[in-house]
């Protein structure tokens, strides 16, 4: 979220003259001016609101508005790691997804980027970053669903693993995300506060493809009813996670519409940048991101789905 912490300045060299002008100019770089980026969701029951525009919106930084200096949607690239569970039970849930991979693939733009992980107790990169979207669909069928299903499930140590991936990465102007597809049932691995601010860090959002079946739901239950304080202390999911990086978990019974359904929602997000307020190096900040009055008389079923926070960084490079 905090661009300088991954080892870049946001500026706005023409900045001031393009917030004067509502010129939805896009940042610039130099080395003295600190900004914070916010991607945000915007949706009316099941419909996206799409055509929002800087008015539109409302952000806060420890209860504080912001002024809103850039804002844009559908015009930054991506970055999305596709994170997959070949646990033992994994392997046809991830088949089903998979027959979708070509129409899911089709919602991204030229320049875009996707990187390929797989976990269980232990992750792996399977596909390093590239805008080859033909070697991303053949990775999924050759490397991922035929290959070895086996192992527990540590989702959130997956997920902190593609976080640090992100952070080897040189930050850019780039949204990224990374997209889970899990049954969602595991062990636990990592807290969730350490997860939550590894994303923050990386200025990545998690969003979740569920799959389960119904031998899963009937397990659940009957480990909760068994051993139910066994069963709340060893289980792991991801939705608490999700949802303060800015992203949501899906529960999928059509897998393959989800799966293109969430390439979707990722590249209709909108993105904004405010001024960083001072702060205490380490310090946590909440963000708030809100739609001003106008909009929400205009839409009032809508809501904002974006991240919570931030981390201050502890060294400004």
């Amino acid at each position: 979220m905090v661009h300088e912490r991954a080892g870049m300045r946001l500026i706005l060299c023409l900045l001031a003259t393009a917030a004067l002008s509502g010129a939805q100019e896009p940042p610039a770089f130099q080395s003295d001016v600190s900004l914070v980026h916010v991607d945000a969701e915007v949706a009316d029951g099941t419909r996206i609101l799409t055509g929002l525009e800087k008015d539109d919106f409302l952000i806060k930084d420890a209860g504080q508005v912001q002024k809103i200096l850039y804002f844009s949607q559908d015009e930054e690239p991506l970055d999305v790691i596709l994170l997959f569970d070949i646990s033992g039970s994994m392997r046809p849930k991830v088949a089903k997804v998979g027959a979708s991979a070509h129409a899911a693939l089709a919602e991204l733009h030229r320049g875009d980027r996707v990187a390929i992980m797989t976990f269980q107790v232990h992750s792996s990169i399977v596909l390093p970053f590239t805008d080859d979207l033909d070697a991303v669909e053949r990775s999924i069928q050759e490397d991922v669903i035929a290959g070895k299903f086996r192992g527990g499930t540590h989702i959130l140590a997956g997920v902190d693993d593609a976080a640090k991936y992100f952070l080897e990465q040189r930050q850019t102007r780039r949204r990224r995300a990374v997209l889970i597809l899990t049954d969602d049932i595991g062990q636990r691995s990592r807290r969730t506060s350490t997860v939550v601010h590894r994303l923050w860090e990386a200025d990545a959002l998690l969003s979740g493809l569920i799959i389960r079946s119904p031998a899963d739901r009937a397990l659940q239950i009957t480990s909760a009813i068994t051993n139910p304080l066994a069963y709340q202390f060893m289980r792991e999911g991801m939705d608490g996670v999700a949802e303060k990086s800015g992203g949501e978990a899906i529960q999928a019974g059509d897998p393959g519409g989800a799966f293109r359904e969430m390439m979707q929602r990722v590249r209709r997000r909108y993105s904004l940048y405010y001024l960083m307020p001072p702060g205490k190096p380490g310090e946590e900040r909440s963000v708030k991101v809100e739609l001003a009055a106008q909009t929400l008389n205009r839409f009032p079923a809508a809501r904002v789905r974006a991240r919570k926070g931030y981390m201050v960084p502890a060294i400004l490079k």
